[in-house]
């Protein structure tokens, strides 16, 4: 009933998309995991934090790699894009 409500109102896709932020760190391991946090999704964009630059040129050229991790296993609701930033925190 909740995934018909979901459907009819054309968010059932988004809803689906946002179990990445909660898998994130099994997704791309513990060591990207210690350095990023998953922090949102807006229309298949992922926006991930990232503690320092050097990780951040790191997982840029890495982005290919962790958008097919990401999908694995899903046949809709993909991620389509990546955007790294750096984060405030460090």
């Amino acid at each position: 009933m909740v995934e018909r409500f979901l459907e009819g109102a054309g968010v059932a896709e988004q809803v689906r998309r946002q179990s990445v932020l909660e898998m994130w760190p099994g997704l791309v391991g513990e060591a990207i995991a210690a350095v990023t946090e998953a922090r949102s999704l807006a229309v298949g964009t992922l926006f991930v934090e990232v503690r320092s630059s050097p990780w951040l040129m790191e997982l840029e050229m890495m982005k290919a790699e962790i958008l097919q991790r990401l999908n694995t296993g899903r046949e809709d609701a993909l991620i389509e894009r990546i955007v790294f930033v750096l984060s405030d925190k460090r």
